[in-house]
């Protein structure tokens, strides 16, 4: 794969290069796709295993071009994480937005054991900790919404 190809993928087609915010707008650019396939959910999984499995394939690959370990423009992997958080969601504004801030909370503060999978090397490392951090967001957004009688 050309190295063209591998920083349009890790910077999920360059929303990673922009100057403020990259992870937050790819999370979002990830949550817009989960509501266009909402209700489609064989899709849904096509692309959530066409993300995640391009990740593990090109963000070893950027680290060496950016010469740093996990470097900001790498947002695949918010992308992956934010289609977990969003799987199976009643969408309306409320859950919606309640599942996009509680996803960037873990991934931006690393609840435990997020911060864990992050000090894994390379790819694994860069994709595992949003990965968890989404896993934990779908848990608790399917917990409230049941507990809050949505579904």
């Amino acid at each position: 794969m050309s190295d063209k190809m591998v920083q349009m993928i890790s910077t999920f087609f360059y929303i990673g290069r922009w100057p403020v915010g990259p992870g937050t707008a790819a999370s979002l650019a990830g949550a817009f796709l989960a509501v266009i396939l909402q209700g489609n959910t064989v899709l849904y999984i096509m692309l959530f295993a066409a993300v995640t499995m391009a990740g593990f394939k090109v963000c070893d690959r950027m680290e060496e071009l950016e010469g740093r370990k996990d470097p900001g423009c790498i947002v695949i992997d918010e992308v992956s994480g934010i289609l977990i958080s969003f799987f199976a969601l009643p969408l309306t504004w409320s859950t919606f937005w309640a599942a996009f801030f509680l996803f960037r909370a873990f991934d931006m503060f690393k609840i435990y054991p997020v911060g864990k999978f992050e000090e894994m090397h390379g790819a694994k490392g860069i994709m595992m900790d949003d990965i968890v951090a989404g896993i934990y967001t779908f848990a608790i957004m399917q917990i409230t919404i049941r507990l809050a009688g949505i579904i």
